[in-house]
């Protein structure tokens, strides 16, 4: 059975300058989530990414400047929670995230957990990340393995499905900056349960990372501080 057709579902699509690929993901999305509604956030794109995306048949709200990942998602969210969807998908604007497999993360929601996460790690697949972007995600995946007492292997994925508790609970709280690894935490602090669903991820199609590797070094330092700070609130009661 297809779960997009048991419950009402919000594919999000954060995508700032995406013109060039929005179109094709859309339809992508449309192939594989045929009972989906689809929202592309236009996070201040100078381009004509929104534009592209409403003739493309989906949705699309714009943010009066490039605001960041986490805002664009959590607006998303917040679109969700307000229309009453059950589900929210999150998949990224440059047609990394395979359309087809969101069936099998809605699948997971349906088993009984509050986030499913689209894993390049957790079987061996063909995926190669840059070296520091590898390192970061090494380092992540151990220190949010120790947090919540399992191994989690794609700590730092956006390919992502939430449930409605979840949807909730990140409208109220999402961290802004490079909010993958911190919303883990967040779920997990509210008893929550995530589960990784190994996917094989597509690189980038169109454009470059808004990530250089500068800002790389401070978004690993950034993520870590962030989540060795989740830890001592844990360890102090709070």
């Amino acid at each position: 059975m297809d779960p997009t057709s048991s419950k009402k579902t919000l594919i999000i699509i954060p995508a700032y300058n995406e013109e060039r690929s929005i179109v094709g993901v859309v339809e992508n999305i449309r192939k594989h989530a045929t009972h989906a509604d689809i929202l592309v956030v236009d996070d201040g794109s100078q381009d004509r990414t929104a534009r592209r995306a409403r003739e493309s048949g989906a949705m699309a709200i714009s943010l009066p400047y490039n605001m960041g990942i986490g805002t664009a998602v959590q607006s998303g969210f917040l679109f969700a929670k307000q229309k009453g969807y059950h589900f929210a998908v999150q998949v990224d604007g440059d047609g990394q995230h395979p359309a087809s497999e969101i069936p099998r993360l809605l699948a997971a929601l349906e088993d009984g957990s509050d986030m499913a996460i689209g894993s390049r790690f957790v079987q061996p697949t063909n995926y190669r990340p840059p070296f520091l972007r590898a390192v970061g995600i090494k380092i992540f995946s151990l220190l949010v393995s120790l947090i919540v007492g399992t191994r989690v292997y794609d700590t730092t994925s956006g390919f992502r499905a939430c449930g409605r508790k979840a949807i909730v609970l990140l409208t109220e709280t999402y961290p802004h900056d490079y909010p993958e690894v911190e919303a883990l935490i967040t779920l997990h602090r509210n008893g929550m349960k995530f589960v990784e669903v190994p996917v094989e991820m597509n690189y980038r199609q169109e454009g470059k990372s808004s990530i250089s590797a500068k800002a790389g070094v401070y978004y690993m330092l950034k993520v870590t501080l962030a989540v060795l700070v989740a830890v001592i609130k844990r360890r102090n009661g709070e």
